[in-house]
């Protein structure tokens, strides 16, 4: 996929999207809420700014215009976007109205609270004049647009059919994202991409079945004379109804869910991106899911760049026998993103031939330790090595499939040594965790772990349970 050919006119709400991080120590005696200590504050582009920052992550180009107002928030604002490198910005400063400000308090990498700064004042002529003027500008050099309505003023109807008139005239496709459930607002647009609960509000149907959200979209789609609807639909993936044609749909590959912020805005980025570099819906559609799927999966505003969907692509197209069995070198690139966006990232290693209830209690204390846990599995040759020729009961391939489908693993990888050391080696995980039947000197990798700026951690194991008595038992009960 290459999108670097592709500019996309963005318009909508422009924020700015605040982050202030802590740790919760007590609770205030002025009142029952918890007391944050502030460590750290991030800021960056948000709404159609996430947009933006979307499609050069992606690498399109983007065109960016929305309002500002007279403010330190504005200048925040200002000084991101020109550090995004493939977005050129046109926004249009209003002194009526406050720049849009959304500031999180996240603690224990959970939101707290959230904190909004913005006006209810409706769209003035003036600034609508402005705004419409900031389109003509900049409209000849995209290839695509993008309507992102967080119903915050700037999506009035004003703005809205002069955007979608000028652009149809060129036969430039239009997609929007929706907030009002009145989707004849954006009559015209070609594609119109709303959530389960958009949908509901929108068409007055309800019911999460295939037959439920195809009927919602028809009907919508047609009071919109729009071309296509894409219902994303959270835990169940994706929807597409045409104008003409069938329905399609895909499911939304399992994973936990880090933080849901800017998901629609890198569905509708991509689906963008994708259908202008000359992709079908069909193709878009797959491609935004798998996106999709990689930015939830990360704390904070997120945006997804085109090597990690394109693994995620990979990911959900693979076997079904080991979803998740890394290569080396795939795992070795995810252990380096998580740690680029801060994770902590723990390691732990066994044959793990047939998963039992001791093995359960190992996992949950690794990843208690961790926020992503890599398990590095023993390849069948190094089990017959440690075990004889009996063993494993179970293929590298199936012991795999059964470790990705527990809820505490994020990704799988082999190796065929003895020792996990070269795979450690290679990861440079930030948590080393072991059985505490070991004795730390005993343990293969903590030194070099540990000499990296790493820790080793002994996890307490649950007594009674072993793969040999499990084997035993089931040959006595024969």
């Amino acid at each position: 996929m290459d999108f670097s050919n592709i500019t996309v006119l963005c318009v909508g709400d422009v924020m700015l999207d605040r982050f202030v991080y802590g740790e919760m120590e007590r609770i205030s005696p002025e009142a029952p809420v918890p007391v944050l200590l502030l460590k750290e504050r991030k800021e960056m582009p948000g709404g159609a700014g996430n947009v933006a920052s979307n499609i050069i992550s992606l690498g399109g180009q983007a065109i960016l215009i929305g309002l500002v107002g007279e403010d330190e928030a504005a200048v925040i604002l200002r000084d991101a976007l020109r550090l995004r490198t493939g977005v050129s910005e046109m926004l249009v400063t209003s002194p009526k109205r406050p720049t849009i400000c959304k500031t999180r308090f996240i603690a224990s990498h959970q939101q707290v609270v959230r904190a909004d700064e913005e006006s209810r004042q409706k769209l003035q002529p003036e600034e609508a004049e402005l705004l419409c003027r900031a389109i003509d500008a900049r409209l000849e050099e995209a290839d695509v647009v993008i309507l992102s309505d967080y119903g915050k003023g700037v999506c009035d109807s004003m703005v809205v059919r002069h955007l979608i008139g000028e652009a149809r005239l060129r036969n430039i496709p239009v997609f929007v994202d929706p907030k009002t459930s009145d989707f004849r607002h954006y009559r015209g647009a070609t594609c119109i991409t709303p959530n389960a609960k958009e949908l509901v509000a929108a068409s007055g149907i309800s019911g999460t079945d295939d037959a439920s959200v195809e009927r919602a979209a028809r009907k919508v789609m047609a009071e919109a004379e729009a071309d296509v609807i894409l219902a994303t639909r959270s835990e169940k993936g994706m929807m597409l109804v045409p104008a003409h044609g069938e329905a399609e749909a895909v499911p939304a590959r399992a994973r936990e869910v880090f933080d849901v912020s800017g998901a629609g805005d890198t569905v509708i980025a991509t689906m963008a991106l994708a259908v202008g570099s000359g992709m079908s819906f069909g193709q878009s559609m797959r491609v935004a899911n798998a996106a999709a799927g990689v930015v939830v999966g990360k704390l904070g505003t997120a945006t997804a760049d085109i090597g990690e969907v394109t693994r995620e692509l990979q990911a959900q197209n693979s076997s079904i026998d080991s979803p998740h069995l890394l290569t080396l070198n795939e795992a070795k690139r995810q252990v380096q993103e998580w740690q680029a966006q801060g994770l902590t990232v723990g390691f732990t290693n066994g044959c793990f031939d047939i998963l039992h209830p001791g093995h359960i209690s190992l996992l949950a204390a690794a990843r208690a330790e961790c926020d992503r846990l890599i398990v590095a599995l023993n390849d069948d040759d190094s089990i017959r090595r440690l075990k004889g020729e009996t063993r494993p009961v179970n293929t590298l391939a199936s012991r795999a499939a059964v470790m990705a489908a527990v809820r505490y693993v994020d990704a799988v990888v082999s190796f065929s040594e003895d020792t996990p050391l070269e795979t450690l080696l290679a990861l440079m995980p930030d948590v080393l965790v072991k059985g505490s039947d070991y004795k730390p000197e005993d343990v293969v990798g903590a030194r070099e772990i540990t000499d990296n700026g790493g820790r080793l951690f002994l996890a307490d194991l649950q007594a009674g349970h072993s793969t040999t008595a499990t084997i035993g038992r089931i040959l006595a009960a024969e």
